[in-house]
């Protein structure tokens, strides 16, 4: 007996044409070749799969269509011979370029989106935490309300006539249309109301978690990056954790924190945030407002480069602008160069050999960059090292002799801070190092000359 036909039962994936737009006269600092691959990349993460592309150079964005008339006529005919459900611009389109494109396609079926609108729905698939999910619905809310049309597909139910039956309506088309488009945009209004309120209950708890952490003087490294670094894959190697880790744009989004012991002994906390990416909308930046703040209150960031990426450069500037938007400009740095067991190079060149000037040409731009591979554990305890520099440049310089009857300060001073000398006296253990100024104050009634 042969066994019966099976059918897969997961509809198909969307299939997606990709539109870049470069200006002539305005170089970009990604190249638009490499722009449009990163375009695909987050088609593809979106679950999309890409038929083609195409770019268009202008001296000036269009107005109406962003690409122009002629360009657009061009791409809509091309639906004939290759068939595409989505059309997505690299750029963020206006809410009246997005009805001219959707318009110049006749009532077909097929949804005009833009790069924005892609990183919304990729934030939208991975947001795993309830505080997540909470602020990618505001950033979607924000970027949708002004686009909201009078192309309801309810209208029909409501109008009744010749709107119910597809004819033109005129009036009768036009006032619920209007009131409906009033209603919605009412229900949407309110919804952003309640999420910005529920947003800023969360921004309130991790302020105070901010506050706690402040108060028990423990250090904060926040690691920052562009998407894609290795910045969880690192978090992992550190702290021996389980983050969710995949080669994919934005795969994680919730802000994960753990703690790690320095070489010297002293334990701070490692913050694993959202990866940046080239035009990151101004939406989720102002939505993430409250897991961008875990940045802003750090002691010391981590910038994690994939020195393999062919943009490396490119993208270290795409992330310190990210980082002066949000104003974090002061904060001492500390940069790892990632991936440097996953380094490509000409089959010409001589492997360890290669490697080593090509790591070396990354120092010459950064002399202070620690070159790492979270991957495989290679640079970490150096990595610790300059990280724990970074901190012993915010500490307080202190001598101590702590009575045996509060012995747990001891304790403390072993996690929070660097000991330099250790002794023991009748009256108590004296104690030289360094400290976070508030664990400073805390002790400052023990202080000895």
């Amino acid at each position: 007996m042969s066994r019966p036909e099976t059918f897969p039962t997961a509809p198909p994936a969307e299939r997606a044409y990709l539109v870049g737009v470069e200006l002539k006269r305005k170089p970009a600092a990604f190249a638009i070749q490499d722009s449009m691959a990163e375009l695909e990349r987050l088609a593809e993460t979106a679950g999309l799969s890409v038929v083609s592309q195409t770019i268009q150079k202008v001296e000036r964005l269009h107005p109406a269509t962003m690409i122009g008339k002629g360009k657009l006529q061009e791409i809509v005919a091309q639906r004939e011979d290759l068939p595409y459900d989505v059309l997505i611009f690299n750029d963020e389109l206006h809410p009246n370029q997005q009805r001219e494109i959707e318009n110049a396609f006749d009532g077909a079926d097929i949804k005009v989106l833009d790069r924005t609108a892609l990183i919304l729905d990729i934030f939208a698939q991975h947001a795993r935490t309830r505080e997540g999910s909470l602020q990618v619905e505001l950033a979607q809310y924000e970027y949708r309300l002004p686009r909201l049309t009078r192309m309801w597909t309810h209208l029909g139910r409501q109008t009744g006539g010749a709107a119910g039956r597809g004819g033109a309506g005129g009036v009768g088309l036009r006032g619920p249309g209007e009131r409906q488009l009033e209603l919605d945009r009412r229900e949407i209004r309110a919804r952003i109301a309640h999420l910005k309120s529920e947003i800023e209950r969360v921004r309130k708890q991790r302020g105070e978690q901010r506050r706690k952490r402040q108060r028990e003087g423990i250090p904060v490294v926040s690691i920052v990056g562009y998407t894609n670094a290795g910045k969880s894959t690192l978090l992992n190697a550190l702290t021996d954790s389980d983050i969710y880790v995949a080669d994919q744009l934005f795969a994680t989004l919730d802000p994960t924190t753990r703690r790690v012991r320095l070489p010297s002994g002293q334990e701070v906390l490692f913050s694993d945030t959202v990866g940046f990416i080239e035009k990151l909308p101004t939406q989720l930046i102002a939505a993430f407002r409250a897991t961008l703040e875990e940045i802003s209150e750090a002691n010391v960031l981590l910038h994690v480069v994939d020195i393999t990426h062919p943009n490396a450069l490119a993208q270290v500037s795409a992330v310190e602008e990210t980082l002066e938007e949000i104003g974090v400009t002061d904060k001492p740095t500390t940069m790892a160069l990632n991936k440097i067991d996953a380094i490509e190079l000409p089959k010409n060149n001589l492997g360890g050999e290669a490697t080593a000037r090509f790591i070396g040409q990354w120092l010459e731009e950064f002399p202070d960059a620690i070159p790492i591979s979270a991957q495989r554990g290679l640079g970490l305890e150096t990595l610790l090292e300059r990280v724990e520099d970074a901190l012993g440049s915010q500490l307080v310089e202190v001598r101590v002799r702590i009575p045996y009857h509060a012995a747990e300060l001891v304790n403390v001073f072993h996690r929070k801070g660097i000991i330099v000398k250790q002794e023991y006296s009748p009256e108590g253990t004296l104690l030289e190092g360094k400290i976070p100024a508030a664990l400073a104050r805390e002790l400052e009634r023990y202080r000895v000359s």
